[in-house]
């Protein structure tokens, strides 16, 4: 079953509001209220320092990271997605040693 994506508005730190997209996750309905997008910022930075902390162990001479992320929403609170498809990957990693 494949999932509508809405369109709601969420507040950056700075207090400026912008819409994003979001796909619903478990409930149907979808709070309108503005939502603060720290709440999908606090994921991607604990997923960026585990994967930092990861490639800190292996020590390569040469690394990158790409991951593509969605922004759910599941009751009322934003979430981050990790996402596959044409236009994002899960994640991907290249590691180098010389």
């Amino acid at each position: 079953m494949e999932f509508q994506t809405r369109i709601i508005s969420v507040e950056l730190t700075d207090g400026t509001n912008i819409r994003v997209e979001a796909t619903p996750i478990g409930e149907r309905k979808i709070n309108f209220q503005t939502r603060p997008f720290n709440e999908v910022t606090v994921g991607i930075e604990s997923l960026s320092k585990e994967i930092a902390e990861t490639l800190q162990k292996v020590k390569p001479d040469k690394a990158s990271v790409r991951f593509g992320i969605d922004i759910g929403i599941e009751s009322g609170k934003l979430i981050p997605l990790l996402v596959k498809g044409t236009s994002t990957a899960n994640i991907e990693i290249t590691l180098e040693w010389g």
